[in-house]
């Protein structure tokens, strides 16, 4: 078999991609979505009509309507105004929980796979943090550190690297074992080296599609953290506190509590269905 054959090209992976978005909708439907609210978190905050903390009390909740096209809150602020800011504020903290989970993640999954003899001391650190509730060890993390956007960020950095962590040391598990490495380390070749070079490629894939879900999980536990009030402070827009504020006005006002809803539940959705899509594309059963 020539190298032609055993490499698809450019165009053969495109056309496989299409064909199957044509016929799994649902990645296209999570794409979109995922799209779309990056693309309101980027723009939004520079096209919002009016300032998200700025407090008018001759506004205080009004309904949606020509001026304020979602209403205002309890302090007379457009609620759009804010519900766009905040997407900016969960698209950050997503995405650098999604950053640094993926770096430290890596590296312990990377060494834990590779270096048997560390395999027990880290991953049972790892099994100690997953042994608690996400958000009540992300409560306990924002205690100790303190409330701002920074620590949250922190915190849910330490209580999602234990998931990355234990996908990337099975992958390096199963790819550790392959003739190539063995090779390589027959050849001399250094450990940093036979680790990032040769087995990390490898393990790509899942590490994407985790990725994906992370975000997910830390935009949704953000939003639960402000909530409760142990995440982003007031006066700064966030989808979490946002709803926090509507509980008192939610038969009164309810779009303060349908738009942030609706906001959270569509940008984790569509997270959720891309995550999905990606994991059955790389799938070599598809």
């Amino acid at each position: 078999m020539t190298s032609e054959q055993t490499i698809a090209p450019p165009r053969g992976r495109l056309a496989r991609l299409l064909r199957f978005m044509a016929r799994n909708q649902l990645i296209v439907i999570g794409l979109v979505m995922t799209a779309l609210m990056v693309l309101v978190a980027v723009v939004g905050p520079e096209v919002a009509p009016f300032n998200p903390t700025r407090i008018n009390n001759l506004n205080r909740l009004k309904p949606p309507g020509e001026v304020h096209l979602l209403g205002t809150d309890e302090f007379g602020r457009d609620v759009l105004s804010r519900l766009l800011h905040g997407a900016r504020l969960s698209f950050v903290i997503g995405g650098l929980t999604v950053l640094f989970t993926t770096i430290f993640g890596t590296v312990i999954g990377v060494v834990s796979g590779y270096f048997r003899s560390m395999d027990g001391i880290l991953m049972r650190i790892m099994d100690g943090l997953m042994a608690f509730p996400a958000l009540i060890l992300a409560i306990a993390l924002i205690a100790v550190l303190g409330i701002n956007q920074f620590n949250v960020v922190i915190a849910l950095t330490i209580v999602y690297t234990p998931r990355t962590a234990r996908v990337v040391r099975a992958s390096v598990l199963s790819v550790a074992q392959m003739e190539y490495v063995e090779a390589c380390r027959a050849l001399g070749t250094s450990h940093l080296s036979t680790m990032f070079r040769h087995i990390l490629p490898n393990c790509i894939s899942p590490l994407i599609v985790q990725s994906t879900f992370t975000m997910g999980y830390a935009i949704l536990s953000e939003a639960a953290l402000s909530f409760i009030g142990a995440g982003v402070p007031p006066p700064l827009p966030s989808w979490g506190n946002m709803l926090a504020d509507s509980r008192v006005y939610m038969y009164q006002a309810p779009w303060m509590t349908i738009y942030p809803g609706v906001g959270i539940s569509f940008f984790v959705l569509g997270l959720i269905l891309l995550g999905d899509g990606i994991r059955d594309y790389l799938d070599p059963r598809n």
